[in-house]
Protein backbone atom coordinates (compact mmCIF):
# COMPACT_ATOMS: atom_id res chain seq x y z
CA UNK A 1 0.00 0.00 0.00
CA UNK A 2 1.42 3.32 -1.08
CA UNK A 3 1.06 6.38 1.10
CA UNK A 4 0.68 9.77 -0.47
CA UNK A 5 2.18 12.84 1.08
CA UNK A 6 -0.20 15.70 0.86
CA UNK A 7 1.24 19.14 1.27
CA UNK A 8 -0.92 21.72 2.92
CA UNK A 9 -0.61 25.16 1.38
CA UNK A 10 -1.76 28.44 2.80
CA UNK A 11 -3.80 30.31 0.20
CA UNK A 12 -4.24 34.04 -0.18
CA UNK A 13 -7.98 33.44 -0.39
CA UNK A 14 -9.31 36.95 0.03
CA UNK A 15 -6.93 39.53 -1.45
CA UNK A 16 -8.96 42.66 -0.67
CA UNK A 17 -9.82 41.71 2.91
CA UNK A 18 -6.31 40.44 3.67
CA UNK A 19 -4.71 43.53 2.09
CA UNK A 20 -7.08 45.78 4.06
CA UNK A 21 -6.09 43.96 7.26
CA UNK A 22 -2.37 44.34 6.52
CA UNK A 23 -2.70 48.06 5.78
CA UNK A 24 -4.57 48.52 9.07
CA UNK A 25 -1.81 46.66 10.92
CA UNK A 26 0.95 48.70 9.26
CA UNK A 27 -0.96 51.89 10.05
CA UNK A 28 -1.25 50.88 13.71
CA UNK A 29 2.46 50.05 13.93
CA UNK A 30 3.44 53.31 12.21
CA UNK A 31 1.23 55.19 14.64
CA UNK A 32 2.97 53.53 17.58
CA UNK A 33 6.45 54.26 16.20
CA UNK A 34 5.65 57.91 15.35
CA UNK A 35 3.64 58.53 18.54
CA UNK A 36 0.46 59.07 16.53
CA UNK A 37 1.83 61.50 13.93
CA UNK A 38 1.17 59.22 10.94
CA UNK A 39 -2.28 58.42 12.32
CA UNK A 40 -3.08 62.13 12.53
CA UNK A 41 -1.60 62.88 9.11
CA UNK A 42 -3.01 60.00 7.03
CA UNK A 43 -5.25 57.63 9.01
CA UNK A 44 -7.91 59.80 10.67
CA UNK A 45 -10.31 62.38 9.29
CA UNK A 46 -11.10 65.76 10.82
CA UNK A 47 -11.79 69.30 9.59
CA UNK A 48 -8.70 70.59 7.80
CA UNK A 49 -7.88 72.79 4.83
CA UNK A 50 -9.29 71.67 1.49
CA UNK A 51 -6.08 72.99 -0.06
CA UNK A 52 -4.07 70.25 1.65
CA UNK A 53 -3.72 67.01 -0.38
CA UNK A 54 -3.59 65.08 2.92
CA UNK A 55 -7.22 66.07 3.58
CA UNK A 56 -8.32 64.03 0.58
CA UNK A 57 -6.15 61.06 1.59
CA UNK A 58 -7.79 61.13 5.02
CA UNK A 59 -11.31 60.99 3.51
CA UNK A 60 -10.61 57.32 2.72
CA UNK A 61 -7.51 56.63 4.84
CA UNK A 62 -9.28 57.01 8.17
CA UNK A 63 -10.65 53.44 7.90
CA UNK A 64 -7.08 52.11 8.21
CA UNK A 65 -6.29 53.96 11.44
CA UNK A 66 -7.04 52.63 14.91
CA UNK A 67 -6.65 54.09 18.39
CA UNK A 68 -4.92 51.00 19.78
CA UNK A 69 -4.72 47.20 19.74
CA UNK A 70 -8.14 46.66 21.29
CA UNK A 71 -9.80 48.93 18.71
CA UNK A 72 -7.86 47.24 15.88
CA UNK A 73 -8.60 43.67 17.02
CA UNK A 74 -12.30 44.35 17.60
CA UNK A 75 -12.76 45.60 14.04
CA UNK A 76 -10.38 43.25 12.24
CA UNK A 77 -11.74 40.06 13.82
CA UNK A 78 -15.22 40.79 12.46
CA UNK A 79 -13.84 41.80 9.07
CA UNK A 80 -11.80 38.58 8.84
CA UNK A 81 -14.85 36.48 9.74
CA UNK A 82 -17.37 38.09 7.39
CA UNK A 83 -15.21 39.64 4.66
CA UNK A 84 -13.73 36.57 2.93
CA UNK A 85 -17.17 34.97 2.49
CA UNK A 86 -18.47 38.17 0.92
CA UNK A 87 -15.41 38.54 -1.29
CA UNK A 88 -15.90 34.98 -2.50
CA UNK A 89 -19.54 35.70 -3.36
CA UNK A 90 -19.27 39.21 -4.82
CA UNK A 91 -15.66 39.29 -6.05
CA UNK A 92 -12.67 41.40 -5.08
CA UNK A 93 -13.54 44.49 -7.12
CA UNK A 94 -17.01 44.74 -5.58
CA UNK A 95 -15.56 44.33 -2.07
CA UNK A 96 -13.02 47.05 -2.76
CA UNK A 97 -15.85 49.30 -3.94
CA UNK A 98 -17.88 48.62 -0.75
CA UNK A 99 -14.88 49.50 1.43
CA UNK A 100 -14.05 52.67 -0.52
CA UNK A 101 -17.68 53.82 -0.67
CA UNK A 102 -18.04 53.31 3.08
CA UNK A 103 -14.78 55.14 3.76
CA UNK A 104 -15.71 58.12 1.59
CA UNK A 105 -19.29 58.44 2.88
CA UNK A 106 -18.27 58.25 6.54
CA UNK A 107 -15.18 60.41 6.05
CA UNK A 108 -16.95 63.20 4.18
CA UNK A 109 -19.94 63.23 6.57
CA UNK A 110 -17.60 63.48 9.55
CA UNK A 111 -15.57 66.24 7.85
CA UNK A 112 -18.65 68.31 7.02
CA UNK A 113 -20.85 67.83 10.08
CA UNK A 114 -18.42 67.16 12.94
CA UNK A 115 -15.53 69.61 12.54
CA UNK A 116 -14.19 69.07 16.07
CA UNK A 117 -14.29 65.25 15.98
CA UNK A 118 -11.37 63.14 14.79
CA UNK A 119 -12.66 59.91 13.23
CA UNK A 120 -10.61 56.77 12.70
CA UNK A 121 -11.17 53.04 12.51
CA UNK A 122 -12.81 50.38 10.38
CA UNK A 123 -16.08 50.10 12.29
CA UNK A 124 -18.05 51.67 9.44
CA UNK A 125 -16.63 48.97 7.16
CA UNK A 126 -17.55 46.32 9.74
CA UNK A 127 -21.18 47.48 9.75
CA UNK A 128 -21.24 47.68 5.95
CA UNK A 129 -20.05 44.06 5.74
CA UNK A 130 -22.49 42.87 8.40
CA UNK A 131 -25.49 44.39 6.60
CA UNK A 132 -24.14 43.28 3.22
CA UNK A 133 -23.83 39.70 4.49
CA UNK A 134 -27.51 39.58 5.33
CA UNK A 135 -28.27 40.13 1.63
CA UNK A 136 -26.33 37.09 0.42
CA UNK A 137 -29.39 34.88 0.10
CA UNK A 138 -31.85 37.44 -1.23
CA UNK A 139 -34.35 36.27 -3.84
CA UNK A 140 -36.36 38.31 -6.32
CA UNK A 141 -39.30 40.02 -4.63
CA UNK A 142 -38.38 39.08 -1.06
CA UNK A 143 -36.52 40.62 1.85
CA UNK A 144 -34.57 38.14 3.97
CA UNK A 145 -35.72 37.92 7.57
CA UNK A 146 -32.04 37.83 8.53
CA UNK A 147 -31.60 41.28 6.99
CA UNK A 148 -34.53 42.65 9.01
CA UNK A 149 -33.21 41.12 12.24
CA UNK A 150 -29.62 42.28 11.65
CA UNK A 151 -30.81 45.78 10.74
CA UNK A 152 -33.03 45.99 13.82
CA UNK A 153 -30.44 44.62 16.22
CA UNK A 154 -27.29 46.33 14.96
CA UNK A 155 -28.79 49.60 13.82
CA UNK A 156 -31.20 49.81 16.73
CA UNK A 157 -28.34 49.39 19.17
CA UNK A 158 -26.40 52.17 17.45
CA UNK A 159 -29.35 54.56 17.55
CA UNK A 160 -29.89 53.76 21.25
CA UNK A 161 -26.21 54.22 22.10
CA UNK A 162 -26.00 57.41 20.06
CA UNK A 163 -28.86 58.93 22.05
CA UNK A 164 -28.30 57.54 25.54
CA UNK A 165 -24.63 56.55 25.87
CA UNK A 166 -21.87 59.14 25.98
CA UNK A 167 -18.63 57.56 24.76
CA UNK A 168 -16.01 58.01 22.04
CA UNK A 169 -17.79 55.66 19.64
CA UNK A 170 -19.05 57.19 16.41
CA UNK A 171 -22.48 55.60 16.22
CA UNK A 172 -23.30 57.66 13.14
CA UNK A 173 -20.35 56.04 11.34
CA UNK A 174 -21.76 52.61 12.20
CA UNK A 175 -25.19 53.59 10.94
CA UNK A 176 -23.80 55.10 7.73
CA UNK A 177 -21.64 52.01 7.15
CA UNK A 178 -24.69 49.81 7.60
CA UNK A 179 -26.69 51.92 5.15
CA UNK A 180 -23.91 51.73 2.56
CA UNK A 181 -23.60 47.95 3.02
CA UNK A 182 -27.35 47.41 2.80
CA UNK A 183 -27.72 49.68 -0.21
CA UNK A 184 -24.85 48.11 -2.11
CA UNK A 185 -26.03 44.63 -1.11
CA UNK A 186 -29.42 45.39 -2.60
CA UNK A 187 -27.89 46.77 -5.83
CA UNK A 188 -25.35 43.96 -6.23
CA UNK A 189 -28.01 41.30 -5.75
CA UNK A 190 -30.58 43.03 -7.94
CA UNK A 191 -28.13 43.34 -10.82
CA UNK A 192 -26.46 40.01 -10.06
CA UNK A 193 -23.06 41.63 -9.50
CA UNK A 194 -21.40 38.58 -8.01
CA UNK A 195 -18.71 36.33 -9.27
CA UNK A 196 -21.07 33.46 -10.19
Amino acid sequence: MRSYDRKVKISFNSPVILSFTMICLVSLLLGAVTKGKTTDLFFSVYRSSLLSPATYVRFAGHVFGHAGWEHFLGNIMLILVVGPLLEEKYGSSNMLFVILATALVTGIVNFVFFPRVQLLGASGVVFALILLSSFTSIKEGSIPLTFILVALIYMGEQVYQGIFVQDNVSNLTHILGGIVGAGLGYVMNKYKMNRY
